[in-house]
Formats: C-alpha cells, structure tokens, sequence
C-alpha cells in the first residue's frame, strides 16, 4: 500500500453511499434513513479513503454529554486485512470522548470489542413476519406538536436523551416514514415509527406502558403497510413480546449483542422495541 489511510467526517451525500454499502451486506437499511442518521450528529460519521478512495466507515454519534452509539462499522471487503477497520474503530471512538457508548454488533465479534472496553448488557434479536393488520381509533399519526411528549417518552424508556435523532427519525415523509401515537384518556401513552427498506417495513422504536399496547401499534401499522414483511429489533429482555410476535410467526434471522463501554443507561419497561441497531 503506498498510500496513508486518511480518517475523516463524511458528508450526507458520502452518508448515502455508505447506506448503500450497508444495503450490499444485507442490512437492509430504511430508502430515507442517510439523512436522519447524519441529523443526529453530523460530526459522528467518519470515512476513511486511501488514495481518495472510500474503504471504510464508523459512526459515533453523540446522542447528549454522556452517552454516545456505535454503528455503521464498515470496511470494503477487497480493504479488510490491513488495519484499516481497527484504525478506522478507533478514530470512531475518539470522538466519544468520555461517554458511555453503546453498541449492537456481531456476537463473533465480541471478543474483539472487549478489547476496547465493551461489555456484553444483553442481545438484540430481529423479529420479521405479519401480525394481523387492524387500524385503531386510539393511534393517529404524531404532529409537530407531539415532538416534546414523544422525546420524554424516548428518554424514560431508553435512559437517555437522543434529540437531534429523534427529532428527524420521528418526523413524517409520505411513503418513506411515518410516526404512529397512541392516545390513552387523551394523553399520548405510547408511538412507534415505521419506516420503508429495501425489503418491508422496518418499526422502531416502539415504546409503549404494556405489551398489548406495543402489539396494537404494530397491528395499527400493519394497517397501514399491508405489503411485505414487518421487522422488528426487540431488546432480548422483553420476552412477553417476543412471544406474542414468535406465536404469530414471526421468525428470528440474527441477534446481535447489545454492548457498552462505561455504565449502560437504565432503560424502563415501557421500551419495546429499539430504534434501529444502527444508532440505538
């Protein structure tokens, strides 16, 4: 190699592409999601090129001062070998600085991670399948006006703030995305955003005070999105769901591992499924 690797922020546009590599390794990103990913925190995107010709990427994205996520973590498979990736790792995590940083990654791959300090919280386990489609009174579509009560809701489930990500993941784009909102005793109890892929409807977060609650907005989404599969990514601890969504017939492709480097946020019963594996 006579060229020196070189690490740096990418943009939107270089975001794109890289959505684009993770749809190649069978990802299966949202068609829309580069541009509320780099939303979040458009210094946590990093490429890195040899000779001006991108081979590798990470994203860490600083959700607020004490937590940050992992993902992303990409390397071309004609650049894998050569360092690349672990330098590209480590320019990453640099930009954490002193934050707890979570991660959803590849359960071969733990080892590696427990090199750099993360440790194993938990699993991550994508759920794909149909539940039976049924539109509720009780759930409308979010308006701009719900945005403050739907990022308390994130937050208490969650255990922690995410609101620049939060603030373009939950924001409505005609058949690319929608936020769903249920309304309990005219309160907003509970939302689920769903979003279209490459393949299906991916859903998340869903965060909801029970499990029929998180059930009657998936079905309310079903509605909503009659074709192709549904995809789902539960926390491993929510097994009331997982059973519900395993007895209808949805099927488990993969788990990843849920891991972090310092003190993991405390998340609250009311988070029933995770964003997206991506930023958390």
């Amino acid at each position: 190699m006579t060229e020196t690797p070189v690490t740096r922020p990418m943009s939107a546009a270089e975001l794109e592409a890289v959505m684009g590599w993770a749809a190649r390794e069978g990802w299966n990103p949202g068609i829309a999601d580069a541009d509320a990913f780099h939303a979040a925190d458009p210094e946590g995107f990093f490429l890195t090129l040899v000779g001006g010709e991108p081979v590798a990427a990470i994203s860490v994205v600083n959700h607020e001062p004490g937590h940050a996520f992992l993902g992303l973590y990409l390397c071309r498979p004609e650049w894998r070998g050569r360092g690349i990736g672990y330098a590209t790792w480590m320019h990453g995590l640099a930009h954490a600085e002193a934050r707890c940083v979570g991660l959803d990654g590849v359960p071969a791959q733990e080892g590696n991670y427990r090199v750099s300090g993360f440790v194993r919280t938990g699993a991550s386990l994508r759920h794909e399948g149909r539940v039976e489609a049924k539109a509720s009174n009780a759930i409308r579509s979010a308006t701009a006006g719900d945005m403050p009560r739907l990022l308390a809701l994130d937050a208490r489930a969650t255990g922690h703030a995410r609101p620049s990500f939060l603030t373009a993941w939950l924001k409505n784009e005609a058949e690319v995305r929608e936020t769903r909102v249920l309304q309990i005793d005219g309160e907003i109890a509970g939302f689920a955003t769903w979003r279209a892929c490459g393949t299906g409807t991916k859903i998340g977060p869903v965060i909801a005070p029970d499990m029929a609650s998180a059930l009657g907005l998936i079905a309310d989404i079903a509605a909503h999105r009659p074709e192709g599969p549904l995809i789902i990514d539960l926390p491993e601890a929510n097994t009331a769901l997982r059973r519900e969504l395993e007895q209808a017939g949805f099927t488990v492709p993969f788990a990843t591992a849920r891991m972090y480097r310092g003190t993991p946020p405390e998340t609250g019963e009311t988070l029933q499924a995770i964003a997206t594996m991506e930023l958390g």
